[in-house]
């Protein structure tokens, strides 16, 4: 008989389920997608509800229901925090404490109650702790037998960065730093500091940095005030932060504003304001010292473990310079990353620790040819074409249904080419925040105003956010300084030198928009300012359809490449279900849509009169 079991990560932010037959990651998936909130931190109900019918179970079926951290180990660094800096942290203390008193200290009882409205039966409740459940979702899904271990966030119960080993169906914890220091905690200060939105902001702080002039005065200047004045950082990566300038162990902010203006003589950034050249430089320095910690910690894993291979997750694993930067370094021969590092991920890591932990199974062999046991990442639901045929139908909208696939990507190649903006909705949702060729929206990266115009008549979002290239796998190496796979879209590296051209004489001292706007490669839409791109590589076993989207404008028009950003406009949780991407697509100024076979031409459709402001809608993030 098939043992399954549910993981569930929520109350926090970015609440998810995963579903496991047999260790075999059957579904998993976002709430937020469900319930277009986004980062949605309620008990995932409708995200537990899709996993447990994908896989055509009830509740009573499960063998275990398993927790992403331990509540009260939570509550006791809560009330050992607040003790420890009382008489600070009273305003605080009165705001937490009614919710934990009254539901959160009740988890199981809290647990039980939500369950019981996806059906009868009561499995029983594991509670593997959060730094083990961000372990056991890097290490078990990855194709190492052994391998170093590094899980780095805000803060889990005490845990903030872990070190462990990996070996067979064993997890080991080498060393960890606790609470309040904290290399996630404090990326998220200076993302507050320098005006955006703390655990939402933190990728626009990393695509801001290179922005920053690498070199500089400022850019050092800024950089050693942070090293003697808030870290204390030691050579093996660990560090303590010197609480007196950070309030977020018990105030409601993440930085005393007053002392980090006395220290940087800048104030902080207002959320929507201009970005001036000083955020610019504090953003540059602040990941170089992120890029440092995180060089020392790995340094200092492979010292601990011996290992030749690396896996990774938490938030800070998602920063993907960082990660880029440390591949080259060579510490490890290879690394591997978990597509969802952060809290959603935890969903899929705490049933896999109660797979292989709590209940002793060893890993199943990794499948023949697959790069790792996550499926591409492709782990949320699909939708059919009648699906499609019935939006379409809802909203009297005309569309095309193609019955020969290589006709609609020979006709979507040519609308690419010809500078149109295509929404891309095919297969499988993705798992984790990057939308990988499942729920994307298209481009052709060798179109000069691409960049500019996905940001501002499509995403909607802030000018200078850059875009990220899909290019064939095998074809990587040719436009990229890259050596290996990158299926999640979770390293940077280098366009190739042969593509890039000659920056004008002072480059680096135009304005912000002036730099963004030189062509700085063949490849416009997807080189950053510092000639950089977030790639994802696009391998047929894991998204044919995608793949051969991509063969096909490569064939037609002679480049193995194609801007792909997700699929929603700011705000938004990606799409989800095809009435999503329609309503997307005709709140946008995106030109073609794609669902599945079906091809809809923005100049054909009706009137949308039910559209509405998406700004009314959504919160910016």
């Amino acid at each position: 008989m098939a043992q399954y079991i549910l993981g569930i990560s929520a109350y926090y932010h970015d609440s998810a389920a995963a579903l496991l037959r047999d260790g075999e990651i059957v579904a998993a998936a976002h709430e937020e997608r469900f319930t277009r909130k986004k980062h949605d931190a309620a008990f995932p109900q409708k995200a537990a509800a899709y996993v447990l019918e994908e896989a055509g179970i009830g509740l009573s079926e499960l063998e275990a229901i398993a927790f992403y951290d331990k509540p009260y180990l939570k509550f006791e660094r809560l009330m050992e925090t607040y003790h420890g800096f009382a008489p600070r942290g009273v305003v605080s203390f009165l705001s937490a404490m009614p919710v934990w008193i009254k539901e959160k200290l009740f988890m199981k009882k809290m647990l039980r109650e939500e369950l019981a409205k996806l059906g009868q039966g009561k499995p029983r409740i594991l509670f593997p702790e959060h730094h083990l459940s961000h372990a056991a979702s890097a290490f078990y899904p990855s194709p190492f037998d052994e391998a170093a271990i590094l899980t780095i966030d805000g803060v889990g119960e005490w845990s903030t960065t872990t070190i462990g080993l990996g070996r067979g169906k064993d997890i080991t914890f080498l060393r960890e730093l606790d609470f309040p220091h904290s290399l996630g905690l404090l990326y998220s200060a200076f993302t507050y500091y320098c005006g955006f939105k703390v655990n939402s902001g933190e990728y626009k702080l990393m695509g801001l940095a290179p922005y920053g002039i690498e070199g500089s005065e400022r850019v050092a200047d800024y950089r050693q005030k942070i090293l003697d004045a808030l870290v204390d950082l030691r050579p093996d990566g660990s560090m303590l932060l010197n609480m007196a300038y950070f309030d977020y162990a018990t105030g409601l902010t993440m930085c005393r504003d007053g002392k980090w203006e006395a220290l940087f003589g800048l104030p902080r950034r207002a959320s929507e304001s201009e970005l001036s050249q000083e955020h610019m430089d504090m953003a540059l320095a602040i990941q170089q010292v992120t890029e440092d910690v995180v060089l020392r910690l790995a340094r200092t894993a492979r010292e601990m473990t011996g290992c030749k291979n690396l896996v990774m997750a938490g938030g800070v694993s998602l920063n993907c310079v960082a990660n880029g930067k440390l591949l080259r370094e060579g510490i490890f021969d290879d690394v591997w990353i978990q597509p969802a590092a952060g809290d959603a991920g935890g969903a899929l890591g705490a049933a896999l620790a109660a797979r292989h932990i709590w209940s002793g199974h060893d890993r199943a062999p990794l499948p023949e040819g697959a790069m790792d046991r996550m499926a591409g990442s492709y782990l949320g639901p699909e939708f059919t074409r009648k699906d499609a045929v019935r939006v379409a139908s809802r909203h009297d909208a005309p569309c095309a249904v193609h019955d020969d696939f290589d006709a609609l990507c020979a006709t979507v190649a040519d609308l690419l080419a010809d500078g149109k903006v295509v929404g891309w909705f095919q297969g499988r949702m993705e798992y984790g925040p990057r939308a990988l060729g499942g729920r994307s929206i298209l481009g052709d990266p060798r179109n000069p105003e691409m960049q500019k115009k996905l940001n501002l008549k499509i995403k909607y979002r802030e000018g200078f956010r850059p875009f990220a290239p899909s290019v064939l796998a095998e074809a990587a190496s040719e436009c990229f300084v890259l050596d290996r796979p990158s299926p999640y879209m979770l390293l940077v590296a280098p366009v190739a030198e042969k593509l890039r051209h000659d920056l004008p004489d002072g480059y680096w001292e135009k304005p912000m928009f002036d730099r963004l706007y030189v062509s700085r490669s063949d490849l416009p839409a997807i080189t950053h300012v510092d000639f950089s791109a977030r790639i994802q590589t696009v391998h047929e076993r894991t998204n044919p359809r995608y793949h051969r989207l991509i063969k096909t404008f490569a064939d037609r028009h002679g480049c193995p490449v194609i801007v792909n950003t997700s699929f929603n406009v700011r705000g938004e949780p990606i799409v989800c279900t095809p009435e999503d991407a329609y309503r997307c697509f005709m709140r946008t100024e995106m030109d073609y849509l794609v669902i599945g076979d079906c091809l809809f031409d923005k100049t054909n459709q009706p009137d949308y009169g039910d559209a509405g402001d998406w700004r009314d809608e959504y919160e910016l993030d």
